[in-house]
């Protein structure tokens, strides 16, 4: 087989799964006032439905990192395969809680294995500028995957069509994918370096490193929270909540295509500075406003967190490179995972709420807006306290060598 069109076809199942991916997560955020009405389920119950998500995810992307080498993409993407697509089937033919927490981890496991292997996969089979212009693209499809399914979801729902139906649109990109792969050669790491493990290890425990392993799990759960309860928090805004979702995934679509001007202007430092700022202002604009203005404060949440997840690994990979691939599937992984820990706990806070508000004797759609708000209003701590650690981060990095010459040579992901 032509080794071009070998390329082409594995880079384009790559973005499929990632595709995937993004319909998991919108989709699925999209079905979920239908899951809890379906089922009976609290928003505490819902949120260990979602947590599930972002703990298979973690746990398979760190797994892959460690065995990359070894188990070879190939294989890894095939447990993806098996694990979307039983996962998917799990979640239309649910018989209850337990079935969706079951199945949304097998989607979990699917989504971590898709990033294990083709963030490597793709850096071996292009080199130089190609290769940062190829891992551009490719992570221009999580944002723009979720702009998609967003309006999959929303139209679907207008038209009257269950959750079950919307699922099952979430296998059309998992068989493409797998067609893509099927039969293909997948490459060899370039990079010999990259199987000393002891080296990565070495390098990850120096104090930039855990200082932006400790922030990744506040900028990921800024980024993910507040999208992964549009549905239930903006529901009585006045505001459609799935365009909410689709507008912030396509602003953040584009912001990154257009990342390497901004992040070489401000910085990776002053990147992640301005974007905890602006997302400190979003949420807050969420939890106040009312329904066209709405739309403006996603805009604002949207260029807020645009550049979180790229330029955080970007930071892991350019300031301690010695912690190689490994450094930054666990950068990555902490992130979802803390993601994960943090969903029931917003449930929780919308379950208090609710009580709360209803004993206040609000009803209908005034309780559900007071409900959304008090959420959105604890959400808002997160970017809050990114702004006080990003500003040390600053004032930390701003004489260092090694953090000036990386400003500038910088891969946006």
């Amino acid at each position: 087989m032509n080794e071009n069109v070998n390329r082409s076809a594995l880079f384009n199942g790559s973005c499929f799964a990632l595709i995937t991916t993004a319909f998991t997560f919108s989709i699925r955020a999209g079905i979920l006032p239908q899951l809890g009405e379906a089922f009976g389920l609290s928003a505490e119950q819902l949120g260990f439905i979602n947590s599930m998500w972002f703990l298979g995810f973690p746990i398979s992307m760190i797994v892959g990192g460690l065995v990359y080498h070894t188990f070879g993409p190939k294989n890894i993407m095939m447990v993806a395969f098996v694990c979307h697509t039983i996962g998917i089937l799990m979640t239309i033919f649910a018989g209850g809680y337990a079935t969706l927490l079951i199945s949304t981890l097998l989607i979990g496991v699917g989504n971590g294995c898709t990033e294990a292997a083709c963030n490597p996969m793709i850096a071996d089979m292009y080199s130089g500028v190609k290769m940062q212009k190829m891992l551009g693209r490719f992570h221009m499809w999580f944002p723009g995957g979720i702009l998609v399914g967003s309006l999959i979801s929303f139209f679907m729902t207008k038209m009257g069509l269950g959750w079950e139906a919307q699922m099952w649109v979430t296998m059309v990109p998992t068989v493409i994918y797998a067609v893509l792969f099927f039969g293909k050669t997948f490459p060899k790491s370039q990079l010999e370096e990259a199987n000393s493990l002891a080296e990565n290890f070495k390098a990850m425990l120096s104090p930039v490193y855990i200082f932006l392993f400790c922030c990744m799990a506040l900028t990921a759960i800024t980024e993910f929270g507040p999208g992964q309860w549009v549905s239930v928090v903006l529901s009585s805004s006045g505001a459609e909540p799935m365009i909410i979702l689709a507008l912030t995934s396509g602003l953040m679509a584009v912001g990154r295509f257009f990342a390497g001007p901004v992040v070489g202007t401000l910085g990776q430092t002053g990147a992640l500075l301005m974007g905890a700022i602006l997302a400190t202002i979003g949420i807050y604009m969420f939890s106040t406003v009312t329904g066209p203005t709405a739309y403006f404060a996603a805009v604002v949440f949207a260029m807020g967190v645009c550049y979180f997840w790229p330029v955080m690994i970007g930071s892991v990979a350019h300031r301690v490179p010695r912690s190689s691939a490994l450094g930054m599937s666990i950068v990555g992984g902490v992130g979802m995972f803390s993601t994960s820990i943090f969903q029931p706990i917003i449930g929780g806070w919308i379950d208090s709420a609710r009580v709360e508000n209803t004993a206040k004797g609000l009803t209908g759609s005034a309780l559900e807006l007071a409900t959304g708000q008090h959420a959105l209003r604890n959400m808002m701590t997160f970017p809050a306290i990114l702004v006080v650690l990003f500003i040390i981060f600053f004032v930390w990095q701003k004489n260092s060598k090694r953090a000036t010459e990386s400003e500038m040579t910088m891969a946006v992901h």
